[in-house]
Protein backbone atom coordinates (compact mmCIF):
# COMPACT_ATOMS: atom_id res chain seq x y z
CA UNK A 1 0.00 0.00 0.00
CA UNK A 2 0.83 3.66 -0.77
CA UNK A 3 0.26 6.78 1.03
CA UNK A 4 1.66 10.19 0.36
CA UNK A 5 2.17 13.14 3.27
CA UNK A 6 3.00 16.50 3.18
CA UNK A 7 4.22 18.17 6.29
CA UNK A 8 7.04 21.12 5.64
CA UNK A 9 10.47 19.99 4.56
CA UNK A 10 10.08 16.93 3.19
CA UNK A 11 14.15 16.05 4.49
CA UNK A 12 13.41 14.88 7.94
CA UNK A 13 10.02 13.37 7.18
CA UNK A 14 11.61 11.10 5.02
CA UNK A 15 14.22 10.24 7.78
CA UNK A 16 11.32 9.97 10.42
CA UNK A 17 9.32 7.29 8.67
CA UNK A 18 12.24 5.40 7.57
CA UNK A 19 12.50 3.90 11.02
CA UNK A 20 10.08 1.95 11.66
CA UNK A 21 8.97 -1.23 10.79
CA UNK A 22 6.76 -2.02 8.33
CA UNK A 23 7.84 0.70 5.97
CA UNK A 24 9.13 -0.61 2.58
CA UNK A 25 10.48 2.18 0.76
CA UNK A 26 9.77 5.85 0.53
CA UNK A 27 10.93 8.40 -1.71
CA UNK A 28 10.44 12.26 -1.71
CA UNK A 29 8.98 14.56 -4.52
CA UNK A 30 6.25 17.46 -5.26
CA UNK A 31 2.87 16.37 -5.12
CA UNK A 32 -0.94 17.71 -6.29
CA UNK A 33 0.42 20.87 -7.94
CA UNK A 34 0.25 21.44 -11.89
CA UNK A 35 0.59 18.49 -13.88
CA UNK A 36 4.28 19.11 -15.05
CA UNK A 37 7.19 18.00 -13.59
CA UNK A 38 8.93 21.12 -11.86
CA UNK A 39 12.24 21.39 -10.68
CA UNK A 40 13.31 21.92 -7.23
CA UNK A 41 14.00 25.69 -7.71
CA UNK A 42 10.24 26.23 -9.56
CA UNK A 43 8.96 24.80 -6.36
CA UNK A 44 10.46 27.31 -4.15
CA UNK A 45 9.11 29.81 -6.24
CA UNK A 46 5.67 28.23 -5.95
CA UNK A 47 4.72 26.34 -8.55
CA UNK A 48 2.05 25.00 -6.26
CA UNK A 49 2.81 21.46 -5.50
CA UNK A 50 4.19 20.22 -2.01
CA UNK A 51 7.00 18.64 -0.92
CA UNK A 52 5.51 15.03 -0.49
CA UNK A 53 6.77 12.06 0.99
CA UNK A 54 6.00 8.21 -0.91
CA UNK A 55 5.47 6.11 1.58
CA UNK A 56 5.24 2.39 0.73
CA UNK A 57 4.36 0.30 3.77
CA UNK A 58 3.08 -3.36 4.56
CA UNK A 59 -0.10 -2.80 6.34
CA UNK A 60 0.17 -6.30 8.11
CA UNK A 61 3.19 -4.31 9.86
CA UNK A 62 2.15 -1.11 10.14
CA UNK A 63 -1.13 0.32 9.61
CA UNK A 64 -2.26 3.43 7.70
CA UNK A 65 -3.81 4.53 11.63
CA UNK A 66 -0.59 3.61 12.65
CA UNK A 67 1.03 5.77 10.51
CA UNK A 68 -0.90 8.78 10.11
CA UNK A 69 -0.84 9.16 14.17
CA UNK A 70 3.05 9.27 13.91
CA UNK A 71 2.43 11.92 10.93
CA UNK A 72 0.15 13.88 13.52
CA UNK A 73 3.39 13.93 16.31
CA UNK A 74 5.80 15.80 14.01
CA UNK A 75 3.26 18.74 12.15
CA UNK A 76 1.77 21.66 13.17
CA UNK A 77 -1.51 20.85 11.70
CA UNK A 78 -2.90 24.06 12.19
CA UNK A 79 -0.26 26.16 10.29
CA UNK A 80 -1.21 27.57 6.86
CA UNK A 81 2.02 26.92 4.58
CA UNK A 82 4.25 26.93 7.34
CA UNK A 83 5.98 24.29 9.60
CA UNK A 84 9.23 25.43 11.63
CA UNK A 85 11.12 27.90 9.82
CA UNK A 86 9.71 26.78 6.40
CA UNK A 87 7.58 29.19 5.14
CA UNK A 88 5.92 28.61 1.50
CA UNK A 89 3.04 26.78 -0.56
CA UNK A 90 5.16 24.09 -0.76
CA UNK A 91 5.40 23.66 2.82
CA UNK A 92 1.58 23.21 3.39
CA UNK A 93 0.92 19.88 5.15
CA UNK A 94 -1.45 17.34 3.53
CA UNK A 95 -2.60 13.41 3.49
CA UNK A 96 -2.75 12.50 -0.64
CA UNK A 97 -4.64 8.87 -1.22
CA UNK A 98 -4.10 6.83 -3.97
CA UNK A 99 -6.61 3.68 -2.88
CA UNK A 100 -10.29 4.78 -2.13
CA UNK A 101 -10.62 2.83 0.31
CA UNK A 102 -7.75 4.16 2.80
CA UNK A 103 -10.14 7.17 2.80
CA UNK A 104 -12.36 5.66 5.81
CA UNK A 105 -9.61 5.12 7.94
CA UNK A 106 -7.61 8.12 7.29
CA UNK A 107 -11.02 10.69 7.50
CA UNK A 108 -11.64 8.78 11.36
CA UNK A 109 -7.58 9.99 12.14
CA UNK A 110 -8.72 13.18 10.49
CA UNK A 111 -12.45 13.55 12.61
CA UNK A 112 -10.14 12.97 16.23
CA UNK A 113 -7.47 15.48 15.51
CA UNK A 114 -10.27 17.95 14.71
CA UNK A 115 -11.96 17.48 17.83
CA UNK A 116 -8.73 17.46 19.88
CA UNK A 117 -7.75 20.82 19.00
CA UNK A 118 -10.86 21.93 18.57
CA UNK A 119 -10.67 23.76 15.33
CA UNK A 120 -10.66 22.90 11.34
CA UNK A 121 -7.10 21.64 10.71
CA UNK A 122 -4.85 22.70 7.70
CA UNK A 123 -4.08 19.53 6.90
CA UNK A 124 -5.06 18.75 3.00
CA UNK A 125 -6.86 15.38 2.16
CA UNK A 126 -7.29 14.92 -1.05
CA UNK A 127 -6.70 12.09 -3.54
CA UNK A 128 -3.32 11.73 -4.87
CA UNK A 129 -3.28 13.99 -8.31
CA UNK A 130 0.06 13.91 -9.19
CA UNK A 131 3.54 12.63 -7.68
CA UNK A 132 7.30 13.78 -9.64
CA UNK A 133 9.83 12.40 -8.00
CA UNK A 134 12.46 15.18 -6.21
CA UNK A 135 15.75 15.47 -7.82
CA UNK A 136 18.54 12.52 -6.74
CA UNK A 137 20.57 14.97 -4.10
CA UNK A 138 17.31 14.99 -2.45
CA UNK A 139 16.59 11.70 -1.77
CA UNK A 140 17.46 10.12 1.55
CA UNK A 141 19.12 13.52 1.90
CA UNK A 142 19.94 13.17 5.64
CA UNK A 143 21.51 10.09 5.56
CA UNK A 144 24.12 11.78 2.81
CA UNK A 145 24.32 14.66 5.21
CA UNK A 146 23.85 13.24 8.77
CA UNK A 147 25.49 16.85 9.83
CA UNK A 148 22.60 18.61 8.89
CA UNK A 149 20.06 15.73 10.62
CA UNK A 150 20.21 16.94 13.86
CA UNK A 151 19.23 20.49 13.19
CA UNK A 152 16.12 19.12 11.11
CA UNK A 153 15.22 16.62 14.33
CA UNK A 154 15.47 19.61 16.59
CA UNK A 155 13.18 21.77 14.82
CA UNK A 156 10.82 18.77 14.25
CA UNK A 157 10.77 18.27 18.15
CA UNK A 158 10.44 21.99 19.11
CA UNK A 159 7.07 22.20 17.41
CA UNK A 160 5.98 19.21 19.23
CA UNK A 161 7.23 21.18 22.87
CA UNK A 162 5.91 24.24 21.49
CA UNK A 163 2.01 22.71 20.38
CA UNK A 164 2.08 21.13 23.88
CA UNK A 165 3.14 23.98 25.62
CA UNK A 166 0.51 26.36 23.63
CA UNK A 167 -2.48 23.46 24.67
CA UNK A 168 -0.90 23.50 28.27
CA UNK A 169 -1.09 27.61 28.21
CA UNK A 170 -4.34 27.61 27.25
CA UNK A 171 -5.71 25.40 29.53
CA UNK A 172 -4.03 27.94 32.52
CA UNK A 173 -5.88 31.14 30.80
CA UNK A 174 -8.87 29.04 30.69
CA UNK A 175 -8.87 28.20 34.77
CA UNK A 176 -7.52 31.49 35.79
CA UNK A 177 -8.59 34.18 32.91
CA UNK A 178 -7.09 36.89 35.43
CA UNK A 179 -3.30 35.68 34.99
CA UNK A 180 -1.13 38.11 33.30
CA UNK A 181 1.19 37.19 30.18
CA UNK A 182 4.68 37.37 30.81
CA UNK A 183 6.31 39.25 28.23
CA UNK A 184 8.09 36.66 26.11
CA UNK A 185 12.15 37.28 26.15
CA UNK A 186 13.81 37.92 23.01
CA UNK A 187 15.18 34.73 21.72
CA UNK A 188 18.83 34.15 21.51
CA UNK A 189 20.14 33.62 17.97
CA UNK A 190 20.36 29.44 17.28
CA UNK A 191 23.98 28.50 16.68
CA UNK A 192 22.16 25.66 14.61
CA UNK A 193 21.56 27.09 10.84
CA UNK A 194 17.97 27.43 9.89
CA UNK A 195 16.81 24.35 7.43
CA UNK A 196 15.71 27.07 5.34
CA UNK A 197 19.62 28.07 5.09
CA UNK A 198 20.52 24.88 4.11
CA UNK A 199 18.36 24.68 1.35
CA UNK A 200 19.50 27.75 0.09
CA UNK A 201 23.04 26.50 0.14
CA UNK A 202 21.93 23.29 -1.50
CA UNK A 203 20.22 25.07 -4.09
CA UNK A 204 23.64 27.07 -5.20
CA UNK A 205 25.40 23.84 -5.32
CA UNK A 206 23.44 21.60 -7.74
Amino acid sequence: MTIYLAGGCFWGLQKYFDQFPGVRATEVGYANGPDSAPTYREVCDSSGHAETVKIEYDPNKISLRELLDKYFLVIDPLSVNKQGNDRGIQYRTGIYYADQSQLPEIQAVYDEQEAKYGTKLAVELAPIQNFYSAEEYHQKYLDKNPQTATATFRRRCSILRKRRAGRRSAKRLVTSPMRSRRTPRPSAPSPVRTMTSLRRESMSIS
